[in-house]
């Protein structure tokens, strides 16, 4: 190219509209601009899912610097800095905070196109009005200035909370916790509502027979009785779903490859329990009914509470031995699995509606191909008693991102009712992963404003405003009642 034609095209560029992350990020055309900051931008956020730590909201923790809050604990992070060559020392080891977010700020320019490249600067504006690019050079700088204003009071748990507008903190629990900083929370009587989530995943991972008597016992002593048959189990988990319920619980939520179906009988379920408190291993058919029998027993005490039952299903979990046994589970070594989704899913909805106990329901699937099986799937159990009680969930995980978002959105449109969707969730462990909120929400708004654009969709703003809006905030507020 001759040197005035590149001086051309370089003029054309930086005369261009669109800059880096300004306030139309991702919004392509006038109408998606009037949708986002009209009809989105300033509703509140209501959290329905999350991995968030209850007590450090109880106790309106501090933290020490922008490591602490940004890159502790957070796997999409430590997977791009393995993939770039970086030691385990500077992403889980003994490295110093500083040199963790040294390394952290190398490795975000090799990030573009992940969506770690967004959500990083996104992060950086909106909580830190930082908006120079995170590099090597702008590391240290960027790391000082955010550790002095974690310093300030409107930096604590609770005001990063604030500013991102947060109304619900929906957090995830196991049966066994105590719920202690739930409950120290709400007798403040704070307006931010935290409330737990059932997790009962581990009442049912019967893999190890070992590990699983371990966890028998703790939940014997949750609550104050021995465990030693499968319906003194069931009796402890009614009775943890019973106290969740009174502080506030709205839903239950599982991590599973898949859901399993059988005939309930199929197996001796109290034989197998007993076989687990001797130590016996299991076949991998047993497992499977084991975990069946159990879901469907809960599933039934969700419908009964009147609770939204959430299925997070195709995930292939700790598929690096060497690196679980060094660092644990949770710690960026899952991946997408290929399970077969759509008869037992089918069955297993259809047994709990037969007697009519399927209660609202949220499924997300991880696999991509499954997108349409699930969107298509929600219809079948949709029985006009409630709005949108079946919900194809939002796009989660490695799914997370502008064009898995846009394929979730997609697929719900083509197959049920975009318009009652109950919008987006962090399903984060970070106190500053809230602007996922806002990049669904860009991406929603440009994908109807495109659609009206292309003369697909009537500018009708008052009533696609309605929709976003519905989307965004109402529909999730209304479908858990919070």
């Amino acid at each position: 190219m001759a040197l005035t034609d590149k001086n051309t095209a370089y003029n054309r560029l930086h005369k261009s509209k669109h800059s880096f992350l300004d306030e139309d990020f991702l919004l392509q055309n006038d109408f998606a601009k009037i949708l986002y900051h009209e009809y989105a931008k300033d509703l509140p956020i209501i959290d329905y899912h999350n991995h968030l730590p209850p007590k450090e909201i109880a106790l309106n923790h501090q933290y020490a610097n922008c490591t602490e809050v940004w890159l502790k604990g957070d796997h999409y992070k430590w997977r791009a800095m393995r993939t770039l060559g970086i030691e385990e020392a500077f992403i889980t080891g003994n490295a110093s905070d500083a040199e963790k977010f040294n390394k952290w700020a190398e490795t975000v320019p090799y990030t573009l196109r992940n969506p770690l490249y967004h959500w990083t600067h996104l992060e950086l504006q909106r909580y830190f009005d930082i908006s120079e690019p995170l590099n090597k050079d702008s590391s240290e700088r960027i790391y000082n200035t955010t550790r002095d204003l974690l310093k300030e009071e409107a930096y604590r748990t609770r005001g990063l909370l604030e500013k991102m507008k947060v109304q619900v903190v929906a957090t995830t629990d196991d049966p066994t916790d105590d719920l202690k900083y739930h409950d120290e929370f709400h007798k403040e009587g704070q307006n931010l509502k935290l409330i737990p989530s059932f997790r009962p995943d581990k009442a049912f991972a019967v893999e190890n027979p070992g590990e699983y008597s371990r966890y028998l016992i703790t939940l014997g002593k949750t609550v104050d009785f021995e465990i030693s048959t499968y319906t003194d189990l069931m009796l402890a988990l009614n009775q943890r779903m019973a106290f969740f319920d009174q502080l506030g619980c709205k839903s239950a939520d599982h991590g599973l490859e898949q859901l399993y179906h059988f005939n309930l009988g199929d197996f001796d379920i109290s034989r197998l329990f007993q076989q687990l408190l001797e130590g016996k291993p299991l076949t991998s058919e047993e497992i499977r009914y084991f975990k069946f029998e159990t879901l469907v027993h809960l599933c039934r005490s969700y419908h009964r509470l009147g609770w939204v039952q959430q299925f997070h299903l195709g995930a292939l979990r700790n598929t690096n031995e060497r690196m679980l046994k060094k660092l644990g589970p949770d710690t960026g070594f899952d991946s997408i699995g290929d399970f077969e989704q759509a008869m037992p899913l089918a069955r297993f909805l259809n047994l709990l509606d037969s007697t009519d106990q399927l209660t609202k329901t949220i499924i997300y699937n991880l696999n991509p191909s499954d997108n349409e099986v699930f969107a298509s799937m929600i219809g079948n159990f949709n029985d006009g008693t409630i709005k949108g009680k079946m919900q194809f969930g939002s796009a989660w995980w490695f799914l997370d991102q502008k064009d898995g978002m846009e394929k979730q959105l997609n697929s719900l449109s083509n197959l049920g009712l975009l318009s009652c969707f109950i919008g987006m969730l962090t399903d984060s462990r970070s106190f500053l992963s809230f602007p996922r909120h806002e990049y669904f929400r860009r991406i929603l708004c440009n994908l109807l404003g495109t659609d009206v654009q292309k003369g697909e969709l009537p500018a009708d703003e008052k009533w696609l405003g309605k929709i976003i809006s519905d989307i965004c905030y109402h529909n999730a507020k209304d479908y858990f009642g919070f």
